[in-house]
């Protein structure tokens, strides 16, 4: 890289070719000023020149909202339409008004901590300050946006990654009972005897409620008691979208006849529907649907606000409909299913995966199995110290004599 530098009063004036802008194309200058003599203005002008040969020197005026719509654009398309559609809430509302104008060039870690403090206290969003987690998302999208803009050239660092985001406390998990499952259940089969269908394969299953949302007759096999589960329904930024599942993965999970019974009930009265309307029910129609034929989903927030209705009715406050997964979970783990079984019927691509979010329960588990080997031996001890050998060994088959061994 070349440097040069002149005299300018009492300070000397530096710049540092760092080559062209990626952005404009144009040739790009680093510049600094500094006080003192000329040998003092040698040295520096050797740094920046040392730093622009290791890429060290921003070689773009872009601003940060540049770089974020450019990655956006480029980054939507491997999203799903809901994660385009949150993302793109969250530069329109935060990332944007908050850094939008900032120079790349200049922005730094502590730039960053200031505005993370900002949305915390409310100062940088109207007065309305943020949960962590809504952070730490903000965070990450401008975290990912800052690293595609090293790769592009955009910037030599990415400040991001020597940024502080508060941390997120861990939640505690707080399944529903079996019973007060149940009571939302009959609080449900009372006023909504679709919505009752819809807990009770949630609560059967351990579906996503996109996953419940998109099922449709032909992934319904009440003969051999399964659902196939292929599919998901979420909201994009256009509407409804009907998408594969979070994992890209289908399933097959198997029904109780409880909830077999439910859904024969739910298809009867889905029949009865199409045939006061002079149609018949496509063998593709959606279980759930503001259509009589089963083309037209439910809306999910609108299932939510249900549940949530049902659940504070039922007196389970700040219940959600997504705790009825963790309660399929929880349920399973506690009553010593396999891990591997557990993930399958959740959709966990990997069985680290519910490890991670179960791991209490799993310990629980794990604490059963240890009781029950416990009293497997112990009982095996029992029975050794009644049988004629034990009896006649002259106390070696005494139990408090035995060992265990690893």
């Amino acid at each position: 890289m070349q440097g040069f530098m002149r005299q300018r009063g009492e300070a000397w004036e530096l710049r540092v070719y760092v080559g062209l802008d990626p952005v404009t194309g144009r040739k790009r200058y680093a510049s600094k000023t500094v006080r003192g003599g000329k040998r003092v203005a040698q040295r520096a002008l050797s740094a920046m020149v040392a730093e622009a040969d290791k890429g060290g020197l921003s070689r773009t005026n872009a601003t940060v909202g540049e770089l974020l719509e450019r990655w956006f654009d480029q980054a939507k398309e491997e999203f799903s339409p809901k994660t385009v559609r949150e993302t793109r809430g969250v530069l329109d509302r935060y990332l944007l008004p908050g850094l939008g104008q900032t120079s790349l060039a200049k922005l730094r870690a502590d730039h960053l901590d200031q505005f993370y403090r900002g949305l915390r206290d409310g100062s940088r969003n109207h007065g309305r300050p943020l949960a962590p987690a809504t952070i730490r998302r903000v965070h990450g999208i401008l975290r990912r946006a800052l690293t595609q803009g090293v790769r592009w050239g955009w910037l030599a660092v990415n400040p991001a990654a020597a940024a502080s985001p508060p941390r997120v406390p861990l939640a505690d998990i707080t399944p529903p009972a079996p019973a007060e499952v149940a009571q939302v259940f009959t609080l449900a089969q009372e006023s909504d005897p679709d919505l009752a269908t819809f807990v009770v394969l949630a609560a059967a299953t351990g579906a996503r409620r996109s996953e419940v949302l998109a099922l449709r007759w032909s992934d319904v096999d009440l003969v051999a008691g399964v659902i196939a589960i292929k599919r998901g329904i979420v909201l994009g930024p256009d509407g409804l979208v009907e998408k594969d599942t979070k994992t890209h993965q289908s399933r097959t999970v198997s029904l109780d006849p409880t909830t077999r019974i439910v859904v024969e009930q739910h298809r009867e009265r889905a029949l009865e529907r199409a045939a006061l309307c002079g149609i018949g029910l496509p063998a593709d129609g959606l279980l759930f649907s503001r259509s009589i034929d089963g083309s037209q989903p439910w809306f999910p927030d609108s299932v939510s606000r249900s549940f949530q209705r049902l659940a504070q009715k039922a007196g389970l406050k700040g219940a959600r409909l997504h705790d009825l997964r963790h309660y399929v979970a929880t349920r399973l783990l506690t009553s010593g299913v396999d891990v591997r079984t557990v993930a399958g019927r959740l959709g966990h691509r990997n069985p680290s995966t519910t490890l991670n979010v179960y791991a209490a329960f799993v310990a629980e588990s794990d604490r059963d199995a240890a009781n029950l080997l416990g009293r497997l031996f112990d009982d095996a001890v029992a029975q050794g110290a009644k049988s004629p050998t034990g009896a006649d060994s002259g106390g070696r088959s005494d139990p408090a004599s035995k060992k265990r061994h690893v």
